[in-house]
């Protein structure tokens, strides 16, 4: 496994990251049991993942504390959240708190790690701001080791939230949304967090848009026909072979992994799985050499413009 830091936290992590959310969530959207799950987490760190990424939304905090339970604790990174609003209305600072205490009760830890606020939009910004606050006094109480914010990529395609966040080292870590064809990050909130020092987990990888054939077609021809990519991979069975067949890739999630992994400015790259042969593909991408650069450049001049393509919400939740 690769190691690097999380932006000037000082923690050493994994540059694979294995996330409790999305679809999977470490198998329990399959039907697996907290046990069979943190069976998976074990797994993971057997395989020399020490990310653990949960939030309270996604389910998997259980499974992810009976893991731990036969865990290193000072090996493993744990990361978890809580969202910052609540059936429509803002989160108090007490219920923060609350949240707080209720992830280290489930996880059975003293202090996580890294603490989220979870999938801010942009006009809760101010309000999180507020928790900041809150939070900073858990932290000094040492339950907390490091705060940060996720942005929700479904309904802040543009990074509006995060390219607020990231003019503020206070932040010192951040989750965004990185893909092959959803790359505005690059120019709109990578060079913020490196000349922050923030770290940075990249989510939505590979989601639906990749891994299942249909949904890439299908999102090729409506792009096709706003004008947006060429009419011709909309024509396509397999609109990004071209990675495969041309440049070497071991399939399209393959690149997709190696595409995100050595983009300047990511520091782990959160994968979801919920089976050992796919967990194990999973990591095996992660660790793979960075895409041919003529795949790189081609991805850039078909894609650079897209945002949002591709950023579905989870299915079965």
């Amino acid at each position: 496994m690769d190691h690097t830091q999380l932006g000037s936290t000082g923690l050493k992590v994994s540059v694979a990251g294995l996330g409790g959310g999305g679809s999977s969530r470490i198998g329990l959207g399959k039907g697996r049991t907290d046990r069979e799950a943190a069976a998976l987490v074990r797994a993971a760190f057997d395989r020399g993942v020490t990310f653990f990424d949960t939030a309270m939304a996604y389910g998997t905090e259980p499974a992810v504390g009976l893991a731990l339970q036969d865990l290193p604790r000072d090996e493993v990174v744990v990361c978890t959240k809580s969202q910052v609003t609540t059936d429509g209305r803002m989160l108090s600072a007490d219920e923060i708190r609350a949240n707080l205490d209720a992830s280290l009760r489930t996880l059975g830890v003293g202090r996580v790690d890294v603490y989220l606020l979870h999938a801010v939009r942009p006009e809760h910004y101010e309000h999180a701001l507020a928790l900041r606050e809150a939070l900073s006094r858990e932290r000094d109480a040492g339950k907390i080791g490091h705060l940060g914010i996720t942005e929700t990529g479904p309904f802040d395609p543009g990074h509006e939230m995060l390219q607020r966040a990231t003019q503020d080292p206070a932040w010192e870590v951040v989750m965004l949304a990185f893909h092959m064809m959803h790359q505005s990050a690059r120019e709109t909130v990578l060079p913020q967090t490196m000349a922050n020092g923030i770290g940075t987990l990249l989510m939505f990888a590979v989601r639906a848009i990749f891994s299942r054939p249909e949904r890439l077609r299908e999102a090729m021809r409506e792009l096709a026909d706003a004008g947006e990519v060429p009419s011709e991979l909309a024509a396509l069975d397999e609109p990004l072979a071209f990675l495969v067949d041309e440049h070497g890739a071991e399939s399209v999630i393959d690149a997709a992994y190696r595409y995100v992994r050595h983009e300047p400015g990511v520091d782990v790259v959160l994968f979801g799985t919920g089976e050992i042969a796919h967990l194990e593909s999973n990591i095996a991408s992660i660790l793979r050499p960075p895409l041919p650069e003529a795949a790189t450049a081609r991805l850039r001049s078909l894609f650079a413009h897209l945002a949002g393509a591709g950023l579905d919400l989870p299915t079965g939740r």
